[in-house]
Parts: structure tokens; sequence; C-alpha cells
């Protein structure tokens, strides 16, 4: 296999990368706000939270991505494929995130969110200076794992047209009639990528404490 090759799995590599990153990142956000809806005290909120989490959990991450992406066009919203990929690698991964914190949520001492609103702090301040962070300290092997599994699904967002990793190789592999070096060299880039995303976890495992 020529350094060509290499050149265009890693550039795959990249975009694997960016669009998991970014799907991660934003799937926890909006998970931290699904699992807020679904501890809420208000029936409905938290009934709309449990039906978010019961829909991206219950159905395919495929069928996921061919709804959004033909779903937003259809409703006269054009977006790039990119686009897409990540709002549905975000959407779902959101609502197993949620499920992780829910456990870390319903750990936090209510002692401290009392002590919290009796010295006048916001609902949201103490989300984001009580909650979250022992939320995370608690869940933080889960949420990773969830991490991993995400940019490891990754390799769907391909039916969508985006040329990411594994469809780098799939149209290398066609093209050089060498399938079995091709995979493997790709395999090894979703290993660097698992071990790079692993060790960002253990940096933030250290700054939790």
């Amino acid at each position: 296999m020529t350094w060509r090759y290499v050149e265009l799995l890693a550039i795959g590599a990249a975009v694997t990368a960016g669009v998991s990153i970014v799907a991660i990142l934003l799937g926890l956000g909006l998970g931290v706000l699904v699992c807020s809806a679904s501890l809420a005290r208000s029936g409905a909120v938290r009934a709309a939270g449990r039906l978010y989490i019961s829909f991206f959990r219950g159905s395919p991450l495929l069928v996921q991505l061919l709804m959004i992406y033909y779903l937003l066009p259809a409703a006269g919203i054009n977006v790039p494929s990119l686009v897409a990929a990540v709002l549905g690698l975000a959407l779902c991964t959101a609502a197993y995130q949620a499920e992780n914190l829910r456990g870390g949520f319903l750990s936090v001492a209510p002692g401290l969110i009392e002590a919290a609103q009796m010295l006048g702090m916001a609902p949201w301040r103490i989300l984001l200076r009580i909650r979250l962070p022992i939320a995370l300290r608690l869940t933080l092997p889960a949420v990773l794992n969830e991490a991993i599994m995400i940019l490891k699904a990754s390799s769907l967002v391909s039916v969508v047209g985006v040329e990411e990793l594994t469809r780098s190789a799939q149209n290398l592999a066609t093209s050089t009639y060498r399938p079995i070096p091709i995979y493997a060299a790709a395999g090894a880039f979703y290993l660097i990528l698992n071990r790079l995303l692993a060790g960002g976890g253990g940096v933030l495992r250290r700054m939790l404490g």
C-alpha cells in the first residue's frame, strides 16, 4: 500500500474525527438538557424528556440518519450532508448521554442544591456549577464509553454522502482490489482515534478530580 493511499485514509480519518468530536460535544450538551427535562417536576416536561430518550434509543441510528437527511429538505431546510450527519449523531448520542447522566444527577446531595438555592443561585448556575460537575465525575466512564461508541458509529454517515474513513476505505478497496491492507489500515486509524479519545477522557477525569 503506497503513501498516497495512507494519505487518503488519513483525510478520511480527519473527517471522522471532526464529525465525531462535534457530534459528541453537541450531544453531551443536549443530553444535559434532556436529562434535566426527564427529571423535571413538570409532568409534561418530564414526559417529553422520556419520549425523546425512548425514541432515539429505540430506533436504529441508520434510520435516524436517513430520516434527518431526507426530512430536512422535505421541510424546506437544505443543509450539507456533513451537517445532517453531525445532527443525526448528536441527536442520537444525546439520548444515551442523558441516561448516563441521570444517575449522576440523582446522586447529587439534596442539601447542596438547597444550600445553593438559599444563597440565591439561579437554576442554571446550580446546574453548571454544582449538579453537572458532580454528575460528570460520577458517570465519566459511561459518558466516555458512549463517546467512543459514537466515534465508531460515525462510519454510518457514509450513507448520507459523507466521505469519512470507512467510505474512503471502501472506495480505495474497490479501486485497488486490495481490501485486506486497506481495511487493516482503516482499522488502525480507528484504533488511534479511539486511543486519543480515551486519553482525552483521562485528562478530563484528572481535571474533575
